[in-house]
């Protein structure tokens, strides 16, 4: 069979159509490069399966496009979050106040919520701050070289009932390292004192002893002083035991007024 040549200005515009060509389709070796432009694409014509692995790389973003509308729920994680994030930003620059706020998560149930810095506070405080300090308002007596339960009339301060002013004890509710302080003013109006002692008693056992003691003769008055910092268990509980000796057996007074003669006082250090 003879070929026909048919040269392009034989051929009218438009007479060639998708029909006379094979499978309808013109192939890639008839395109002109960058030919195909994207006014000749259909609107949605080119979908995520046509782009190879399915993916637009971010080169072909635009600025400013990905809002968040388009990131799936917990796509942001930690391990995308640049170290800058946290140490590139500026310092607050000052102390921590009520005001500023916190990210955590509720619960730990993943959900982020805010909190200011107050709440903090509240929070250690409800949960692990204890303190107490009770004085006596009126004198006890005492008798001569008996050990004797000091008794505590006024709590001035402290957290939740942390002491117990009729039992005349403290009673740890939270565990750890406690900063305790006794004062006790001792007066003997015939200046007999010759002996003052502080016996501080844990869970009904005398641990700690401080003396005052004079060598020769006798004195009025004397305040002795113990402080220290103990170790505390839930439940451990804490009471003040005096002794005194006179140069004449007797009695004589362990002040309590509005001078602070005698005080006992507590609180969580850590």
């Amino acid at each position: 069979m003879a070929i026909i040549k048919v040269k392009t200005g034989g051929i009218t515009a438009d007479a060639i159509t998708d029909a006379l060509i094979a499978d309808d389709v013109v192939g890639t070796e008839h395109l002109t490069a960058n030919e195909v432009d994207t006014t000749a694409l259909g609107a949605d014509a080119v979908t995520g399966a046509q782009l190879a692995d399915d993916a637009v790389n971010s080169e072909h973003y635009t600025d400013g496009s990905i809002d968040t509308a388009h990131l799936a729920d917990g796509q942001v994680t930690t391990a995308k979050l640049a170290t800058a994030v946290f140490t590139g930003a500026t310092d607050i620059g000052a102390a921590i106040a009520d005001a500023d706020l916190f990210l955590m998560d509720d619960g730990a149930g993943g959900t982020i919520r805010k909190t200011a810095a107050s709440r903090i506070k509240t929070y250690a405080a409800s949960s692990s701050s204890v303190y107490f300090q009770v004085n006596k308002t009126s004198n006890q007596t005492i008798s001569n070289a008996s050990s004797t339960k000091l008794t505590w009339d006024n709590a001035v301060t402290q957290s939740s009932s942390a002491f117990d002013l009729t039992n005349n004890k403290f009673t740890a509710t939270v565990a750890g390292r406690y900063l305790f302080a006794v004062r006790v003013g001792f007066y003997d109006s015939d200046n007999n004192l010759k002996r003052a002692t502080i016996y501080n008693y844990k869970n009904n056992n005398n641990y700690r002893t401080t003396d005052f003691f004079m060598a020769d003769g006798g004195i009025r008055n004397a305040t002795v002083y113990d402080t220290w910092i103990e170790d505390v268990s839930v439940n451990d509980y804490f009471e003040v035991y005096v002794l005194q000796n006179t140069t004449d057996s007797g009695d004589m007074l362990v002040t309590g007024g509005s001078n602070w003669e005698t005080s006992f006082s507590g609180f969580i250090l850590t």
